[in-house]
């Protein structure tokens, strides 16, 4: 895990390290409310004493207003458990609604086909949905947020790609807030919480030593599928077009401890620029 860990790091560092070699200033104008073709490439990396996962995501999609738009979006996994295996993750469409205001609000309702491999552990036989809204306002340079959503999955995230595939109705929570600390660093902290309810199907990823991850598919009560814990993170976005992250999460109910990085290129304001 230490090889693992260490592999991770450098390449997170390796990609950050080159993002910041072309970056000048950050740009002079905000490009939030940019409406057209939207398209971003991410790399994902998670690991931890249950399993080394990398997610490969890939999005087009358009922004029709300065508050609404769609993605479609495509996974594509490489998991390292006991033993490796990689192939196509469940299509993913988004819509998205933002209302920049005093109080900003936006919300997000995802919808992903059972088309993935599954011999991975990621497809449930099911169409899953994932409703997320966002809370947050900017004092200064702490920006305090809040989020709920209502699911029949648990997605994974940036900080957190789970060892199992989950389904089952349950509401998330999450809250914490973001501190720019130079330029373009920034620190987070959050806290969160997963509240199934109902019977819930887990699915592992490959095998696990930890003895709270089942080793086969199991259905049971909600509480197979209730966790809860926090996240902790460093962001560096030298320009609009890179972003980069490093994090670690705890899941409490899991005894489980994660780091991860992530890599973000964003081709959408490539064209937008280049235009």
């Amino acid at each position: 895990m230490k090889k693992s860990l260490t592999t991770m790091a450098l390449v997170a560092c390796a990609i950050t390290i080159s993002g910041l070699s072309h970056a000048q200033t950050k740009p002079e104008s905000d490009t939030q409310d940019e409406t057209g073709i939207t398209a971003t490439v991410e790399f994902d990396g998670s690991s931890s004493s249950a399993e080394q996962a990398y997610e490969l995501d890939s999005s087009i999609g358009y922004t029709f207003t300065r508050h609404f738009g769609m993605d479609l979006g495509m996974p594509f996994y490489f998991l390292n458990g006991s033993s490796a295996s990689s192939g196509i993750g469940n299509p993913t469409l988004d819509l998205r609604w933002k209302f920049p205001s005093l109080l900003n609000y936006a919300t997000v309702l995802a919808g992903s086909a059972p088309l993935g491999d599954k011999s991975l552990g990621i497809n449930t036989g099911h169409a899953t949905f994932d409703w997320k809204n966002r809370f947050d306002h900017s004092f200064n340079r702490v920006t305090p947020f809040v989020e709920a959503g209502l699911s029949n999955t648990i997605a994974d995230t940036r900080l957190f790609v789970r060892p199992y595939t989950a389904y089952g109705y349950n509401s998330h929570f999450r809250a914490g807030a973001d501190v720019d600390v130079w330029k373009f660093f920034s620190v987070g902290a959050a806290g969160y919480d997963i509240a199934p309810f109902g019977n819930q199907t887990i699915t592992p990823r490959g095998h696990s030593n930890n003895p709270k991850i089942p080793s086969q598919t199991i259905t049971g009560g909600s509480s197979l599928a209730k966790d809860d814990g926090y996240s902790l993170w460093v962001d560096a976005s030298p320009n609009r077009y890179l972003d980069t992250e490093v994090g670690f999460t705890r899941s409490a109910h899991l005894d489980l401890n994660e780091v991860s990085f992530s890599v973000g290129l964003n081709i959408g304001h490539m064209i937008h620029h280049s235009q």
